[in-house]
């Protein structure tokens, strides 16, 4: 089993996230956008996560210079520390429905994401869907939704012992 996981909105918080905006982290200066906080629950929840899957990737969609500010902020955090998931298990796109080609490529059963048009994308390709953080309509029922990083946690262990695909 190898698990997926979006980083903007997932795992980065930006606006998210009381007290924080997007801006801080895609136009603000490196203190400030360094300063962006995390999801709450996202680090410890992918800790007890990580140890459960024989590989987790971080997969996300954007330029250059937020691939570099996204490196920073991860290292920043000593989000490789803090929670198993190595520093260079992580593949950047630039276009969402290309995240499914890393699915693919990595041999992804579980992904996280917080944009249904990426788990449109990625049907037949993952077998276990997980639509994260608040949507503005209701999702539909081909996708797990999961609203926060406790609900992601316990539909993975549900899916895991159940054995069921999504």
């Amino acid at each position: 089993m190898r698990l997926g996981v979006d980083i903007g909105r997932v795992i980065i918080g930006g606006s998210t996230v009381p007290g924080g905006s997007d801006t801080q982290f895609f136009s603000g200066d490196t203190a400030r956008m360094l300063a962006t906080p995390a999801v709450p629950g996202a680090f410890d929840t992918l800790a007890r996560l990580a140890p459960r899957f024989d590989q987790v990737w971080l997969i996300s969609k954007c330029g250059e210079r937020v691939q570099r500010h996204t490196r920073q902020w991860l290292d920043h955090h000593d989000f490789a520390a803090r929670t198993g998931i190595p520093r260079d298990h992580l593949r950047f796109c630039l276009r969402r429905p290309d995240k499914a080609g890393h699915c693919a490529q990595l041999g992804i059963t579980h992904f996280i994401d917080d944009k249904l048009d990426v788990h449109q994308a990625l049907r037949g390709v993952v077998a276990h869907r997980y639509l994260f953080g608040p949507q503005r309509t209701p999702p539909p029922a081909w996708v797990r939704h999961t609203g926060t990083w406790r609900e992601v946690e316990a539909a993975i262990g549900r899916d895991i012992v159940a054995g069921c695909p999504r």
